[in-house]
């Protein structure tokens, strides 16, 4: 006779689902003890739930398919809101089993209490408390499709006295269903669109995340209208390789080329991006949005035709009516722009640059002690990195860096917290990664300021054997926020780290630890640690001040920027 909590695990087990994060904790007791007896499934003990919250946003993002992580009651369940918010806002399915008090206690403010249905009201497609056996198999498929039809986060919450309740004889186990149909624009405004773009002088594309599965129609499409490409963060996993229309990313993470491709068009496609920031798009073009999500459309900037539908079927229909482009000016000029820039960014992945007459000069400025260069470390990385590896990467400037110098190769994947934007999120990121294939290498692009703040699942890449490589961009700085405050004409203040020695408290725990200090050795510091068999953390000291201009910087920000350095040198003198 099954209980409730092995009726759950086995139907996720069916499913597919190879490894549950969490804390273990009173009200899940049943559902664990059915984990241990599930073969198919490896129970995954973090430090800290919010770390295996983003472990499973992981695994989701990168499957595509229903991940799972715990928390027990009250706290336990708290800790789980960061990473599913991180699911939320990634738009993948992954469900959340959550402790409660027993039945007869709810209510009545029992200790450990909290109101699960108020709690994740905001975060979750899906989310009931089981109370009783009557419910079921019905309320796990409900929780389990809600999730992966809504591409959200479900919520099950189990009581502390129902998970280990019998179930009659011959319940059937809950399925879940994961096929998900895509939809057509309809053909009267793909029509429109292509009148539209074929009486276009100057197209310019911004592609995102959507398009990705449609690859060879997003460089037809490129093809026939001479468009420069603009790439969300996003879209480089799927689209950056071998793309001669790139240009590379906008917002904070961009280059000069992309303004200029924005700037220089007359009408803007947007193909399956909900790109944020709107201070960066041209106004007063015409805009044509192509989106899986109607909700989507227009709120970014005013839409004049709108595709609602699957990026491929659309763009399938599309490309067949769209006349060819003679006119490459408008390409070959953001293009130019573009391999120029990236020119300008090798110079500062060689370890030599401070030495050489362009480099003495801004080292006086920014590096006066010739610190490691974060560009350095970032171009290594992609340089010995295996062609499949996937990377994590932290919010902040360590997502600069990766943007601007590692690049995907088709089968690389690339995993953050995009659109959440949280700190800590790359460590458990890529613990999750990893416990999907632990022979294919995981690299994270850690901010010290993310690793300590979840620094205690270090442990759990020692205790389950999984081999991440974990890079630590180490500043001494909240880095991002100190160029926020900088570019305002701000002094930095709150933002200065008192860091450990990462290394040696990797060290510590039993991980390999590794640390950097000088740009001569930061080739041979990579090699090892990606050799290494098992986990590594890689503390490299990186330059603090180092600057990431966005695509157009103002007159004004170079004011704030310069008032913020007088400021900054004035304060130190005292």
């Amino acid at each position: 006779m099954a209980t409730v909590a092995e009726l759950l695990i086995e139907s996720l087990a069916d499913y597919g689902v190879t490894s549950v994060w969490g804390v273990v904790g009173d009200a899940l007791n049943p559902v664990t003890d059915a984990i241990r007896r599930e073969d198919r499934i490896e129970w995954i003990g973090v430090r800290h739930e919010e770390a295996g919250a983003f472990a499973a946003s992981a695994q989701a993002q990168l499957t595509g398919r229903l991940a799972v992580c715990m928390g027990t009651v009250g706290p336990g369940a708290i800790h789980l809101l960061n990473g599913l918010y991180d699911a939320k806002k990634s738009h993948v399915p992954v469900l959340a089993i959550c402790g409660q008090v027993p039945r007869e206690e709810m209510g009545s403010e029992f200790f450990q209490e909290v109101d699960n249905d108020a709690l994740f009201a905001d975060v979750a497609v899906f989310n009931k408390t089981l109370t009783t056996i009557d419910q079921l198999p019905q309320l796990i498929e409900q929780a389990g499709n809600a999730a992966i039809q809504d591409s959200g986060v479900a919520v099950l919450t189990l009581p502390g006295d129902v998970g280990g309740l019998d179930l009659p004889k011959g319940t059937v186990p809950p399925k879940f269903i994961d096929t998900r149909p895509r939809s057509m624009p309809a053909p009267d405004v793909v029509q429109q669109a292509a009148s539209l773009l074929n009486q276009a002088d100057r197209v310019t594309l911004l592609v995102g995340r959507g398009a990705r599965e449609a690859r060879s129609e997003v460089l037809e499409l490129a093809e026939r209208l001479a468009a420069p490409m603009v790439l969300t963060l996003k879209a480089k996993e799927g689209l950056e390789q071998d793309n001669p229309y790139e240009v590379g990313q906008s917002g904070l993470l961009g280059n000069h080329a992309t303004a200029k491709a924005f700037e220089g068009c007359d009408v803007l496609f947007l193909v399956g991006t909900d790109f944020p920031y709107r201070d960066f798009l041209p106004t007063g073009r015409t805009v044509i949005q192509l989106d899986a999500r109607g909700s989507h459309i227009g709120r970014r900037t005013p839409v004049d035709l709108a595709l609602v539908g699957d990026a491929e079927l659309g763009l399938q229909a599309l490309v067949p009516l769209l006349q060819q482009k003679s006119d490459q000016g408008h390409l070959e000029s953001a293009r130019d722009s573009y391999q120029k820039w990236r020119t300008r960014q090798a110079e500062f992945a060689d370890p030599a640059y401070d030495r050489k007459p362009k480099g003495l000069l801004r080292r006086k400025v920014d590096n006066p002690d010739s610190l490691i260069r974060p560009e350095l470390l970032a171009a290594t990385l992609d340089r010995h990195a295996a062609q499949d590896a996937i990377f994590t990467t932290d919010t902040g400037m360590a997502t600069v860096w990766l943007s601007r110098f590692v690049q995907m190769t088709g089968r690389r994947r690339l995993v953050g917290s995009f659109n959440l934007g949280s700190m800590a999120n790359a460590m458990p990121q890529a613990l999750g990664a990893s416990a999907l294939d632990r022979q294919r290498q995981v690299v994270a692009f850690c901010g010290d300021g993310g690793l300590s703040m979840l620094m205690g699942d270090l442990i759990t890449a020692v205790t389950y054997d999984l081999p991440v490589k974990l890079v630590v961009f180490d500043n001494g700085r909240l880095g991002m926020v100190k160029l926020e405050m900088e570019q305002v004409g701000l002094p930095e203040y709150g933002t200065v780290l008192r860091n450990p020695d990462f290394a040696k408290v990797a060290e510590a725990i039993g991980m390999r630890g590794i640390r950097v200090e000088r740009p001569a050795d930061v080739d041979s510091a990579v090699q090892e640690a990606l050799a290494h068999a098992g986990p590594v953390l890689l503390d490299v000291v990186t330059n603090p001040d180092e600057v990431a201009l966005p695509p157009s910087p103002t007159l004004e920000q170079g004011w704030g920027f310069a008032i913020a350095k007088m400021k900054e040198s004035v304060e130190s003198a005292e």
